[in-house]
Parts: C-alpha cells; sequence; structure tokens
C-alpha cells in the first residue's frame, strides 16, 4: 500500500475504513456477504446496547466513497435489523417490474434536473400567469 493510501486511511472517514474499523473487523467481526456494488458487510456479538436491537452489531465496508445511498434495499433493512436474514443467505430473485438499485446522484451531472430548474439545460418556460402570492391583508 502506497504511502498515500495509508495517510489516506488514517485521517478520512469517508473513504473505505478507518484504521480503527480495520482493526475492529479484524479482530472481531465475521463476513456476512457482499453486494453487486463491492460493499462487505459484517456481523460482531457485543454487549446489550439496545433491547429492541440485540447484542448483534452489522456495518458496512464501502467500496470507495462512503455514501449510504450505495446500499441496496435488501441490504438496508438488514443493517437496520429489519429482517433476520441477510440477502446473501436467501434466494430472492426481483420482480419483472423492479428497478435495478441507483445510488443518490444529487450534486453530480446525472442529477434529476426537472424543466423549469434553474440547473436544468436550455431555456425556462415563461411564466403562466396563474400564481397568486400570498398577503397577510387579503
Amino acid at each position: 500500500m502506497a504511502l498515500k493510501d495509508t495517510l489516506l486511511r488514517i485521517f478520512t472517514w469517508w473513504n473505505g475504513q478507518t484504521v480503527s474499523l480495520a482493526l475492529y473487523t479484524a479482530r472481531s467481526g465475521t463476513y456476512v456477504g457482499s453486494d453487486e456494488l463491492g460493499n462487505k458487510y459484517y456481523r460482531a456479538m457485543g454487549p446489550l446496547i439496545d433491547r429492541s436491537v440485540g447484542p448483534e452489531r452489522r456495518w458496512v465496508v464501502y467500496n470507495g466513497y462512503a455514501d449510504a445511498s450505495k446500499v441496496p434495499p435488501g441490504w438496508r433493512g438488514w443493517l437496520c435489523h429489519n429482517v433476520e436474514v441477510p440477502p446473501s443467505e436467501e434466494a430472492y430473485t426481483p420482480r419483472a417490474w423492479q428497478k435495478p438499485h441507483v445510488e443518490n446522484q444529487t450534486g453530480s451531472p446525472d442529477a434529476y434536473r426537472p424543466k423549469g430548474s434553474q440547473l436544468s439545460w436550455g431555456a425556462r418556460p415563461a411564466a403562466t400567469g396563474d400564481y397568486v402570492p400570498w398577503t397577510p391583508d387579503a
């Protein structure tokens, strides 16, 4: 590993995993599975933190930039203790109408910009005149 990568792992939390998380994962983490984006999921038993969740801790090591929208819905449910069985241990076939998971595109060139938005391409449409502002005297 290059010096730059080592320094990034020590001083940043948003790019992969930190050194403390790598040590905790190596010491007490059990690998559960990975998703199509390359994120890896782990679990460990620890002291009871919350009675509704139990003593099991679950976490994800992101592949690259840490962004919660990179976690597919099935894994999100497992991380939040909504389901007990991780997606890697169940045979699930998506329905024909389900779209594949796409991470949040806000702030990127692929972000959704509807017609009329100041950030969309082209000219804004003319005002239609149907807007009436509220005034306290009316």
